[in-house]
């Protein structure tokens, strides 16, 4: 029996030698070190990233208690000698502080970027602490103001505010760009094209195609000439007037999504009932009349 023990035992131990030198046990042993490795990275770059934001924080703190004083001295009567220097070093910390953190958030974006770590709350804080340094700059160029219209210029601080100004105008102007481009999106993702004609008419522009004694023709094979077609916004035009007595849609779209209705002349239009759905399959509309 005790034979039998020490025979299984050693069994036992040649197989887990086996499993741990086997190329499969390795390769997920390598793999798990890896992951490991790869988390502890992780941390470390997340916790860099959270000391930077924490000194931005910091800072701008500072700026408030600055920004308060500064407010309060620009309307607080004549400026002495004393209280022009305590603002000028107060605008100075504000400004210097404001375009160190300026950086700190640039590189922090791009490490953020470049890095494994994934957290919308951590792009979140960055975008408002980016907008709050912003709100700063403009805040600085209008204390600015105040102090010229009192005939008092603090000219050490014309080039750092002339700075902070290009930064403000670069962020407008790029506010304004992006706001093209989703204006831009907007009417694209809304756009759809119409045309209408006779058969002839369609084939000419290649916009029906084939067609025989026993078959039908097809609408949109191949290459149409798509300037025949008319651009429209689908949230504004409900009605398409044919200015024909027969029609019939060659393009594919959802029945019970539109009607052909009949006027007093005997013309027909068509009304759009539905206009998500109508154009759920295609944004191209071709209607054969007669």
């Amino acid at each position: 029996m005790k034979r039998v023990v020490m025979i299984s035992l050693s069994a036992i131990v040649l197989l887990a030698s086996c499993v741990q030198n086997s190329k499969e046990y390795k390769q997920v042993k390598a793999e798990n070190d890896s992951l490991k490795i790869e988390s502890a990275r992780n941390t470390a770059e997340l916790n860099e990233m959270l000391t930077i934001l924490n000194e931005v924080e910091d800072d701008i703190k500072s700026i408030r208690d600055a920004e308060n004083y500064l407010s309060y001295q620009s309307t607080d009567g004549e400026l002495t000698p004393s209280k022009r220097e305590q603002i000028k070093q107060n605008m100075q910390l504000i400004t210097e502080t404001l375009k160190k953190n300026k950086q700190q958030i640039s590189e922090l974006e791009d490490k953020l970027n470049k890095s494994n770590v994934n957290s919308s709350a951590l792009r979140r804080t960055i975008e408002r602490l980016n907008s709050e340094m912003d709100q700063k700059a403009l805040m600085i160029a209008n204390l600015q103001e105040e102090l010229a219209n009192k005939n008092v210029r603090i000219q050490e601080l014309d080039e750092m505010i002339t700075a902070l100004n290009e930064d403000v105008e670069v962020l407008a102007a790029t506010t304004a760009l992006q706001t093209q481009s989703l204006q831009a999106q907007d009417k694209e993702l809304h756009t759809a094209y119409y045309c209408f004609g006779t058969a002839k008419e369609l084939k000419d522009q290649n916009i029906l195609s084939g067609g025989g004694l026993f078959s039908k023709s097809k609408a949109l094979e191949g290459d149409f000439n798509r300037d025949y077609f008319i651009s429209i916004d689908i949230r504004e035009v409900k009605e398409i007037p044919l200015f024909a007595g027969k029609a019939n849609l060659r393009s594919n779209h959802p029945d019970g999504t539109y009607e052909f209705v009949k006027d007093a002349d005997g013309n027909l239009t068509l009304k759009i009932t539905n206009e998500d759905l109508f154009w759920s399959l295609g944004r191209y509309l071709v209607i054969q009349v007669s």
